[in-house]
């Protein structure tokens, strides 16, 4: 060895390349790698005032009416899963789409993409459970369009849902209303979707079998809305889990987020799984599964409001809105300490959703 001391003045750590010149699965995985593409590619691109708040709905004005649109595309591998399959989700994500800003869901188009040579049979499946799914979640499929790829050039069945829905009269949810102060809730146990899929897709064989939680909240957002329509912010955490959901709700509030981990909850078969997959369930994708800011003195109420409902039982206020770092995440963890809760750089399973 050389006696000459090694300067490592101006040393740093880099950063993850993120400099992609081709798309790569993380650009569809719901965190930074997805908001880079939509930032920097769609909204350049597509312009318009709209589209720059980047929800998971439009609230837009028509002819004196108050509506929320959205639209989503389905590509979970595999088709069915403990739980629902490609036809549930097709519903009850862009349902919950819509919700999420406080609509009540009127109608959706669907469109599906059909691989040459998938049995006629598991189309009918799919379609009969997204038909049952609507009627569960009392919406109208209105239109639809189908379109087939030569074989080898999809992966069986894709599906496109929009949907549009009425917004109440007094009811402004957006992540620019969060102030802080506001108390954080979560609707319910974490993690199960993203758990279900990968025991299915990776045959792991857990000892319990975990079922996703895919479900519309239509009706529970009404219960809370009932309660007062001074909610602040809803959304639904799917891909990139409630890490994602509160990194972006933080980011475009400029306000804090304050974790209790402790009280986050998360059900014994995700916990474990997660833990012998060395994963955060955190980051793990929800489907049935809502995150609320809502105003303090106002918290207990919609908190009961919620446990009443079916899809609000396991409720629990997990953190709150802070002034001190603005845009960031921290979790108090179980041993006292603190952690920050990174927006995800690309996606721990993909085709989940």
């Amino acid at each position: 060895m050389s006696d000459t001391a090694l300067d490592i003045t101006g040393w740093a750590c880099p950063a993850p390349l993120r400099d992609h010149p081709r798309v790569v699965m993380g650009h569809g995985g719901g965190g930074a790698l997805s908001a880079e593409l939509v930032r920097h590619v769609f909204a350049p691109a597509y312009g318009g005032r709209l589209l720059a708040g980047l929800g998971d709905s439009a609230a837009l004005t028509l002819g004196g009416a108050r509506l929320a649109f959205s639209t989503d595309s389905y590509v979970v591998r595999p088709l069915f899963f403990p739980g629902g399959s490609i036809g549930d989700l097709a519903v009850n994500g862009t349902v919950n789409d819509l919700a999420m800003s406080g609509a009540r869901a009127a109608y959706l188009s669907c469109g599906f993409i059909l691989e040459e040579g998938v049995e006629l049979s598991v189309v009918a499946r799919v379609a009969e459970a997204l038909g049952t799914a609507a009627r569960a979640a009392d919406v109208e499929v209105a239109t639809g369009d189908t379109k087939v790829v030569e074989a080898g050039h999809g992966d069986g069945i894709y599906v496109n849902t929009a949907g549009i829905g009425l917004i109440p009269d007094g009811v402004d949810l957006r992540p620019q209303r969060v102030v802080p102060g506001d108390v954080v809730i979560v609707s319910g146990e974490i993690g199960l979707h993203g758990v279900a899929i990968m025991s299915v897709r990776e045959n792991l064989g857990f000892d319990v079998e975990t079922v996703s939680d895919c479900a519309p909240l239509g009706g529970l957002v009404q219960a809370m809305l009932a309660v007062t329509p001074d909610l602040h912010v809803l959304r639904d955490p799917t891909r990139g889990g409630l890490a994602a959901a509160l990194n972006e709700i933080a980011a475009a509030s400029g306000t804090g987020v304050v974790l209790d981990e402790g009280r986050v909850p998360v059900p014994e078969p995700v916990a474990n799984a997660c833990a012998i997959l060395g994963l955060d369930p955190l980051y793990v994708a929800n489907e049935g599964k809502l995150v609320a800011f809502v105003p303090r003195e106002h918290a207990d109420a919609v908190l009961d409001a919620m446990r009443a409902h079916p899809l609000g039982r396991r409720a629990a206020v997990v953190g709150e809105a802070v002034e001190a770092h603005p845009g960031m995440v921290v979790a108090r963890t179980g041993l006292g300490g603190t952690r920050v809760v990174d927006l995800p750089i690309g996606e721990q399973l993909p085709r989940i959703c």
